[in-house]
């Protein structure tokens, strides 16, 4: 028996040394399996160095070794082992694939952080010198990565040697191994010593920040939030200012765009005061930056950034920017501008939501691109919260009514999806004449998703105002529905029956919703008749025994004899059900 289990693992480190890439790939990305099995100590002794020979391979299989190693301590013995998993990571983090470099630095940071202190200093140290010093830059760039892994387990003196290694990757004449120096730069700056950090990493930085290449001064925007973090609030006010401020006037457009994407985070490490004073004139220039995507950026920040400024300084600083921003000539800047721009109410408080931002927002809300219009939806809770029930309705409530018969069906669905949300915060008379008439006409929408999200919508409505008003105002309309020429409308009908069964009363049940399911189990399209099964099935549990004998069992007997295979099976299913509980 034991050997029958071990027979899939024997077939796994056969298919390890297999000459089809494919099966190499299988084995690999089982590896935990074949440690286990083989045990810690032949794992150390025969798997690792059999793995170890065979690194010219597939960069798949590759990658996927890479990522196995990462979760390999346990399997070798624990931390004390770990050492002998670090020569393979280090081969595998000077390859020339990317993907799988970045795969095995992550692995050896991993792998490094589970080991004690002294191994630290005495193995896992040793391959970032070697790596970074090597000859071919795949080998430095792996390097940047595993510096702040290493750092706060080593000695003072190896720690004096790390930083000084770092600056010559900061310098290496090639632009890859700077990117990397660069991108790395702000994890590695929050675990030096803050004295070190402002003493030796600032001016790095600072190198890297007037870099010729883009690419590398667009990673090391990157760092500024880790340096604001890093340095405390006081140099970072002093130190990085000036840079924030030439960055964001950067001549190139992917700086700009990833300073607008960043200025939040380095705002709040900044401090509200900070932000009011010095760093809302580069917000706004970025507002209003030439490049769209820039502006696409910037705008998707507007919400997050308002909330450090006081409301007057958003009237006069942000909203002009904003509003030009709702007639940008990019559909992208607005859709990124719709999705946020209603989080702003609240900072703003009502009346200046009402003066400045539901004018935006009904502009917005007639914009010719749909996902501007359908970010704007999204967020409708968020005004009424601020201006209240009236104001909503008077200035936003004729264009959600238009909407409502928007051409995009997906904006038409959006529509739908928020009625539930609009109709408790409006309350029942309010929706029974603006809301209620649309709902109706979307249960007979052209598209399904539509059709569907309405009976949803219904339920949930008529779960907000109780059975009583749902057998007024609701269940009269559905059930007059039923009698649509066409097939798929008159099953919408019945999928909105069965949503509703659950809160209206037993009485509206089964005197006024049995008959309407009585009359569509005669219905000529198989696909009504199965689904009136279906129902019946489930509305089952929800009627007295004697209305079960005396309506569903004799419709569902019916339908056990139609010509048509699928109603009779589904119309069976429920007769079983009926008399001994759900089928499992």
């Amino acid at each position: 028996m034991a050997d029958d289990s071990l027979l899939p693992i024997a077939i796994l480190i056969d298919e390890l040394k297999s000459d089809e890439p494919l099966r190499r790939l299988n084995s690999i990305s089982r590896l935990g399996l074949i440690a286990q099995a083989l045990g810690e100590e032949r794992t150390r002794a025969e798997l690792i160095p059999f793995l170890s020979e065979n690194v010219d391979d597939e960069d798949e299989v590759l990658l996927a070794q890479a990522e196995q190693l990462g979760n390999f301590v346990p399997y070798v013995g624990g931390p004390q082992y770990a050492y002998l998993l670090l020569p393979l990571l280090e081969t595998l983090s000077t390859v020339e694939e990317t993907v799988v470099r970045d795969k095995a630095v992550d692995s050896l940071c991993k792998v490094g952080a589970s080991m004690p202190d002294a191994h630290s200093c005495e193995h896992f140290v040793p391959i970032i010198k070697r790596l970074g010093s090597g000859e071919w830059f795949t080998s430095r760039v792996s390097a940047c990565g595993l510096f702040a892994t290493a750092y706060p387990r080593c000695t003072p003196m190896l720690k004096a040697e790390l930083r000084q290694l770092y600056a010559q990757l900061c310098r290496d004449e090639t632009p890859m191994v700077r990117r990397a120096a660069a991108q790395k730069l702000g994890g590695f700056a929050k675990v030096v010593e803050r004295d070190y950090c402002s003493r030796e990493l600032m001016p790095l930085f600072t190198d890297l920040t007037q870099d010729d290449q883009d690419s590398v001064r667009l990673l090391a925007v990157e760092s500024c939030g880790a340096f604001a973090q890093a340095l405390g609030q006081q140099d970072a006010t002093s130190m990085l200012l000036p840079i924030i401020h030439k960055f964001a006037q950067d001549k190139s457009w992917r700086v700009r765009y990833n300073v607008a994407q960043q200025l939040v985070q380095l705002c709040e490490a900044l401090g509200a005061e900070v932000t009011r004073i010095e760093l809302t004139p580069n917000f706004v220039r970025l507002l209003r930056d030439p490049e769209a995507e820039v502006r696409v950026a910037a705008a998707g920040k507007v919400s997050a950034f308002s909330k450090l400024l006081t409301p007057q300084q958003i009237v006069t600083s942000v909203i002009p920017c904003v509003r030009e921003l709702s007639m940008d000539s990019s559909q992208y800047v607005r859709a990124a501008l719709a999705g946020v721009v209603m989080e702003m109410a609240p900072v703003l408080g009502k009346q200046l939501t009402i003066d400045h931002l539901v004018p935006i927002f009904l502009t917005l809300l007639k914009d010719v691109y749909p996902d501007v219009r359908l970010n704007v939806i999204s967020k409708l809770d968020q005004v009424n919260q601020v201006i209240g029930i009236d104001l909503l309705a008077q200035s936003l409530l004729p264009a959600i009514e238009e909407l409502a018969e928007d051409k995009h069906w997906r904006v038409r669905l959006a529509i739908v999806e928020h009625i539930p949300l609009l109709a408790s915060q409006l309350g029942a008379d309010f929706f029974q004449d603006k809301l209620g008439p649309q709902c109706m006409k979307s249960l007979e929408d052209q598209v399904a998703s539509i059709r569907e999200a309405s009976t949803r919508t219904l339920a949930k409505v008529a779960q907000e105002f109780g059975p009583d008003w749902a057998r007024d105002h609701l269940v009269p309309h559905v059930l007059g529905l039923i009698k649509n020429p066409h097939y798929l409308y008159r099953m919408t009908v019945l999928g909105a029956i069965s949503s509703l069964a659950t809160i209206v009363s037993s009485d509206v049940l089964c005197n006024h919703m049995m008959p309407v399911l009585t009359n569509a189990s005669k219905d000529k399209v198989p696909n009504v008749k199965f689904n009136v099964a279906k129902i019946m099935e489930r509305l089952a549990p929800l009627v007295s025994r004697s209305v079960l004998e005396s309506t569903i069992r004799p419709v569902l007997l019916e339908l056990c004899e139609d010509p048509d295979m699928d109603v009779r099976f589904y119309a069976r299913q429920a007769l079983y059900a009926c008399d001994h509980g759900p089928q499992q």
